[in-house]
């Protein structure tokens, strides 16, 4: 914990306009609270997507009122949306590999392009723990898919046993699906429950294998 404070008391300190980026599942709850610790009313910005759990839009709302953070609601292109399901309907996604991308691209890559223009960089809640595509994490990053600027992992090292430590401790508002068995939530097509025994990603677009299981927001 202590470590993390100081990467990002380092950060606020140094850079004048960063924002964390927040899907409001466990390890972002994680990131906003330490954030609020070192930092008044930090930026956060968030994807809607379109097609998120109902429960997600009620944890983004506990964690507004909790913290008075900033929020940035960024949103796919409606046009974009249109065209796809139109050609290829509603659930293209599971066709292929190539379609679930162009799907996460519309709802996640082309917003996050918008929420990252004109800033110094981006704070995320990534782990090494939470995949293989993952297991290099490191606290500083220089993005340069974004314009060359700074992407802060400051929980790169936490294991799972610890975040819900901490959010027990300081009683932070999660998502209640994380108490059903959902370790990782995103799109509701596109998220199930694990399974005993198996790999916390693997809820994540289940037909796939691990080796693709990103959406193209964090490139490694």
């Amino acid at each position: 914990m202590n470590h993390s404070l100081k990467i990002l008391d380092y950060v606020y300190k140094h850079f004048s306009n960063i924002k964390i980026a927040s899907s409001f599942g466990l390890e972002d709850v994680v990131v906003i609270d330490l954030a609020c610790r070192v930092y008044e009313k930090p930026t956060v910005f968030f994807l809607d997507t379109g097609r998120l759990h109902g429960e997600t839009y009620y944890t983004v709302e506990q964690i507004r009122k909790r913290y008075n953070i900033n929020l940035e609601i960024y949103y796919p292109d409606a046009n974009d949306i249109e065209k796809l399901v139109r050609e290829k309907g509603l659930f293209s996604f599971y066709e292929s590999i190539e379609n679930r991308k162009e799907c996460c691209y519309i709802r996640k890559v082309k917003p996050l392009m918008r929420a990252l223009q004109n800033t110094d960089g981006w704070i995320t809640g990534l782990r090494r723990g939470q995949a293989v595509t993952r297991s290099n994490v490191v606290p500083f990053e220089l993005d340069i898919d974004h314009g060359n600027i700074l992407k802060v992992n400051p929980i790169f090292n936490w294991g799972l046993n610890s975040l819900w430590t901490y959010i027990k401790m300081y009683q932070i508002p999660y998502n209640p699906l994380h108490d059903k068995g959902f370790p990782s939530i995103g799109c509701e097509p596109c998220t199930r429950a694990i399974k005993p025994g198996e790999d916390i990603r693997a809820g994540r677009w289940w037909w796939e294998s691990p080796e693709h299981k990103e959406c193209g927001l964090h490139k490694k």
